[in-house]
């Protein structure tokens, strides 16, 4: 006998990005953005990054995009990771740094104004749950790579300065109780030596 169909309560949640930016955050003129690198450590101890592809792009990038007002800026940067990357995860809460960046066709420094740059606040996140299906996974696809590839595969220098932070981040040796001992160690990195248009400065 053929099993009865799901009710709609029992129907699986369909899951939507949000769009607009009518809850969009600012400090002054800055664009506020939230984001994070997701992660996993493999059996061997050995870190791989998640990335994401964007439409007519041939490089990755890490989720990000804009903080709205009905949340915090770690809720920003999970829903990121989830609508563009399709993953959950524990996200740690020490923000791996904070960048003002703009597109490479508008580099910033120090005396430009800052209409039209975005203040992003970049977070590890340890990846748990990779779904299926997710919102954004018709423009933009996703990948595993090495912590070199990452490096090589990073758009702007704001990308591989969160890296670093996030790689220096998990080489701390842990405390034993923690049981975080595997994640212990120290990882070799080949930065990438290909310099970018976008110019990115770190605020800590």
């Amino acid at each position: 006998m053929a099993s009865p169909s799901p009710s709609a309560g029992e129907k699986k949640k369909i899951l939507v990005a949000r769009k607009g930016r009518l809850r969009q955050r600012y400090d002054g003129e800055y664009r506020l953005v939230a984001g994070c690198v997701p992660y996993r450590v493999g059996a061997d101890g050995q870190p791989e990054l998640l990335m994401v592809s964007t439409p007519n792009r041939d490089d990755l990038v890490f989720p990000k995009g804009g903080w709205e007002d009905d949340e915090d800026v770690h809720e920003a940067a999970c829903r990121e990771a989830l609508e563009e990357a399709g993953v959950r995860g524990a996200i740690n809460r020490t923000a791996l740094g904070m960048w003002v960046f703009r597109s490479k066709s508008s580099p910033v420094s120090s005396d430009d104004s800052p209409r039209g740059a975005c203040k992003g606040y970049i977070f590890a996140l340890e990846v748990a749950e990779e779904l299926e299906q997710w919102p954004e996974q018709d423009t933009h696809g996703r990948q595993w790579v090495s912590p070199a590839d990452a490096y090589r595969l990073c758009r702007y220098d704001w990308m591989r300065e969160a890296l670093s932070a996030l790689l220096d981040r998990l080489a701390e040796p842990k405390p034993a109780a923690e049981g975080l001992g595997e994640h212990a160690g120290v990882y070799m990195i080949v930065k990438a030596a290909a310099a970018t248009a976008d110019r990115a400065v770190a605020l800590w």
